[in-house]
């Protein structure tokens, strides 16, 4: 099985240099120092797991024809691009694990409904100013087919990253998981670029866990409008974070950040709030955007979400 990712940041160094380390064929697109620095030294991972990786890389796209089994893990607001530089490879399957619920549509767009899978990741990790990924959060890798049910090329996909040590569930009902995660990262991720906080640090805060509730309440109302049902998955527990009494979520919030701080879990941040440390454009208009054109769409107010796509963009506005 040939999988190539595309895209060599965080996410897309882990996953792919825990392929590589298992003997898997991998292909790793990459552009700039980044490229550079996996040719010259392979993927560096440290914390969660340690261990360096020679991986094959290509620079330019075109130096690759086909693929089993397509990655996406791009900046959002870079999928138009990356996925035209691509567009000529002759896939099997293809999937996204950026943050938002768009990436689905636009994968479809250029190379079909008919091999597009569902897939999210609650993996952590960010790259540090030394060039080898700092794996924060071994969370879980779902895997689906849409809108809904299970495959052999989806279960086949989810072996081969098992097999790498990556935590790994088959869903039959992927749209569940996406949408749960990102009602979840709506929540989280403004509030972490505003505060400039850790994971852990904000989840513990009463007040910040009140704004946390207020912002996946609402986005909450998107899936229900859709049909699209809300669960519990691990560390995305978006049912409970948008049902039942607010106090009872503020509560789950921050006994969340207390088992994280227990565990030192002390160093996981959200990733947008990593791209502004760094002075790199945020993620916004393909998330908090995307929200508010559903929203119009749907007839669903979004108050707080507003609030926070205004701050940010003007935050972006900056940065660009």
């Amino acid at each position: 099985m040939r999988i190539v990712i595309l895209g060599a940041g965080a996410l897309g160094s882990v996953i792919g240099g825990h392929l590589a380390r298992a003997g898997e064929d991998v292909v790793l697109i990459a552009r700039g120092e980044r490229a550079k620095f996996i040719r010259e030294h392979g993927i560096i991972v440290t914390s969660q797991a340690d261990f360096t990786v020679p991986v094959n890389v290509a620079a330019r796209p075109n130096e690759v024809e086909k693929a089993d089994v397509l990655l996406v893990a791009v900046k959002t607001y870079d999928m138009g691009e990356a996925l035209k530089s691509v567009s000529h490879l002759k896939v099997g399957s293809l999937l996204s694990v950026q943050n938002g619920v768009l990436k689905n549509e636009q994968l479809a767009q250029y190379f079909g409904q008919e091999k597009t899978l569902g897939a999210a990741t609650t993996i952590g990790g960010e790259v540090m100013q030394a060039g080898n990924v700092r794996f924060t959060f071994n969370g879980v890798f779902y895997l689906g087919e849409l809108p809904e049910g299970t495959s052999e090329r989806v279960q086949a996909f989810a072996t081969t990253l098992a097999n790498t040590g990556i935590n790994v569930e088959v869903s039959p009902q992927i749209q569940s998981v996406e949408w749960s995660k990102y009602v979840v990262f709506m929540s989280v991720m403004p509030v972490a670029v505003l505060t400039r906080f850790e994971i852990y640090k904000m989840l513990k805060d009463n007040d910040i866990a009140h704004v946390i509730t207020m912002l996946a309440r609402e986005t909450a109302q998107l899936p229900a409008k859709l049909g699209i049902p809300l669960d519990d998955y691990g560390a995305v527990f978006a049912k409970s974070l948008s049902s039942g009494p607010i106090e009872e979520s503020v509560a789950r919030i921050n006994q969340f950040g207390e088992m994280m701080e227990a565990q030192g879990a002390t160093a996981g941040r959200v990733s947008t709030l990593q791209d502004l440390e760094r002075g790199r454009r945020l993620e916004v208009e393909e998330t908090l955007g995307y929200a508010l054109r559903k929203g119009t769409e749907l007839d669903v107010r979004l108050p707080t979400v507003e609030t926070s796509y205004r701050l940010l963009t003007g935050i972006n506005r900056y940065l660009q």
